[in-house]
């Protein structure tokens, strides 16, 4: 039964955003998409995630839902016009919930730090080093895709779930990255099940037509400008 109220979804080139675009679709839930401006902040967001005043924003009817994914479970709670996200089995809910806050706590300041090396000029020993340290959160990824898919073809079983959704949303920034700094974070040598779960994900019909591609962020305001600073960086180096 789908619950009525008009959808509405706030949101920006976000990994976060595309959590919760992704989980209306595997419902089904038709929405709007409003294009938020972060630096001025229009009243709209303001009003509607008063706290933090950042995206993703859920308004359904007269109701605002804010933080990906606190929206994801509201979205998989409210709606059972698709499969569920989340695992029925309290064990495997807590066990997937674990490893999205994993992510959101570890993701982050890792790719970031791979930015701040090159930016900074520190040489390539102190990228790899970098970028060793997202290879060893993806190692531990990987393991709870073992875990998690049971031999199938996502970290929800035979469809997408909660843990897909996490990881996925951070999928085109992953790939953005990869090029602008040549390097390679899901690596085939490493962790050849992610590998193989990403171009699975990807080409899923509730992901594909909202996947970020690497030109969409590269035209991006955040995009355009880590890469005209990564060039510039590069320069001084030649």
């Amino acid at each position: 039964m789908t619950k009525s109220g008009e959808v509405k979804v706030l949101g920006w080139v976000s990994p976060y955003v595309l959590r919760v675009q992704i989980a209306l679709n595997i419902k089904n839930v038709t929405y709007t998409y409003l294009d938020q401006n972060l630096k001025t902040k229009g009243e709209l967001l303001l009003k509607s995630n008063p706290v933090y005043k950042k995206v993703p924003v859920l308004i359904h009817g007269d109701k605002s839902i804010s933080e990906s994914r606190i929206i994801v479970e509201y979205i998989d709670e409210t709606w059972s016009s698709g499969p569920s996200i989340l695992p029925s089995d309290p064990y495997e809910r807590a066990t997937a919930r674990f490893w999205a806050t994993y992510l959101d706590d570890k993701w982050g300041p890792a790719t970031k730090a791979i930015e701040a090396v090159v930016i900074a000029g520190e040489g390539k020993e102190a990228k790899n080093a970098a970028v060793d340290k997202v290879h060893e959160i993806l190692v531990l990824i990987e393991g709870a895709f073992k875990q998690c898919s049971k031999g199938k073809p996502f970290f929800g079983g035979g469809q997408i779930g909660y843990l897909d959704i996490a990881l996925g949303g951070f999928l085109g920034w992953l790939r953005f990255r990869e090029l602008i700094h040549e390097i390679k974070l899901l690596d085939p040598a490493i962790t050849p099940e992610l590998v193989k779960w990403a171009d699975r994900f990807c080409r899923h019909p509730a992901v594909s037509g909202v996947m970020q591609t690497t030109e969409l962020l590269a035209n991006s305001e955040y995009g355009s400008g880590l890469f005209a600073k990564v060039r510039a960086a590069a320069s001084t180096l030649n």
